[in-house]
């Protein structure tokens, strides 16, 4: 098997700054990062002046690290399923603002989560995303930043732990150019999705292409859980700590396309746990000291 140029980072924090997180990425070991476009916890957010963003810009070619490779992360309260109506336009206006974010930036990604139906059902919360959608990119459409819709872990009225739900809302979309994913493994583990073994791994990649494509798959979250699989639970744990285990990850990042996409840790802790957490990655698949 061949192993391709891994890319790997952790979400960091803008607490410093937008321009300080390529380097601060590098000190932790990686060579790549997730981050967030404003406070996730809050419905307002503003465009980065000029002269942040050429500074960000610039520390990004310092670090060596591509636009494609980093993602930002959208805010929490956003959800284009809500079936109230205040909601789900604040939620438009803020997507479409932080593409806009990205943008400015000269990023290419950002990931967010489908939504919630609310118990309106799935068909119903599936079309709201959809018509949700058709005005971000409208507005959006003097820019690419690429919308990536991220698995969900199942539970409560939680749209996209399934393939089958993100395809539907990417061929419901007539922007679906633009419409990619994040797979996440612990929302996936708690959804169903075993990587205890390198069949079942194949399993899910297989599974991934035969309904999405896997030229949809763009960037990975890597994260295990800390509860069993199928448990529908969200809590992410740190590499190894969590029932997917080192075992798994040695699985699934092993696996020769997995390797060919960025990977982005969201696992409990700050730098320094990341950085512990990128080193026991190395060390599962034998790059122990290796500089990324």
């Amino acid at each position: 098997m061949t192993q391709k140029r891994i890319r790997l980072g952790a979400h960091m924090s803008t607490s410093r700054g937008y321009e300080k997180v390529p380097m601060d990425s590098t000190k932790i070991g990686g060579n790549t990062f997730q981050i967030f476009p404003h406070s996730p916890s809050m419905w307002r957010a503003r465009l980065p002046d000029e002269e942040l963003a050429l500074k960000f810009k610039s520390e990004m070619s310092k670090a060596r690290i591509t636009r494609e490779d980093a993602l930002v992360h959208s805010g929490y309260l956003i959800n284009l399923a809500s079936p109230k109506d205040d909601v789900r336009e604040k939620s438009i206006d803020l997507l479409a603002l932080e593409m806009k974010i990205v943008s400015a930036l000269g990023l290419k990604c950002l990931t967010f989560h489908p939504g919630s139906h609310l118990g309106t059902g799935l068909d119903n919360g599936i079309e709201r995303i959809v018509r949700g959608l058709e005005i971000v990119f409208s507005r959006n459409e003097d820019n690419d930043v690429l919308l990536l819709l991220e698995n969900v872990a199942a539970k409560g009225g939680n749209i996209g732990s399934r393939f089958e739900e993100l395809r539907e809302i990417i061929d419901l979309c007539t922007y679906r150019d633009r419409l990619y994913v994040t797979y996440d493994t612990c929302h996936g583990f708690d959804s169903g999705y075993d990587l205890s073994s390198r069949e079942n791994v194949q399993k899910l990649i297989d599974g991934f292409g035969g309904v999405l494509g896997l030229e949809r798959l763009l960037m990975i979250h890597v994260n295990d859980s800390k509860y069993p699989l199928g448990a529908g639970k969200d809590r992410h744990a740190r590499i190894g700590e969590g029932y997917i285990g080192k075992e798994g990850f040695k699985h699934f990042l092993s696996n020769d396309f997995v390797q060919g996409i960025p990977w982005l840790l969201e696992t409990p802790g700050g730098d320094a746990e990341h950085a512990e957490d990128i080193t026991i990655i190395k060390n599962i698949l034998g790059l122990n000291g290796a500089i990324l």
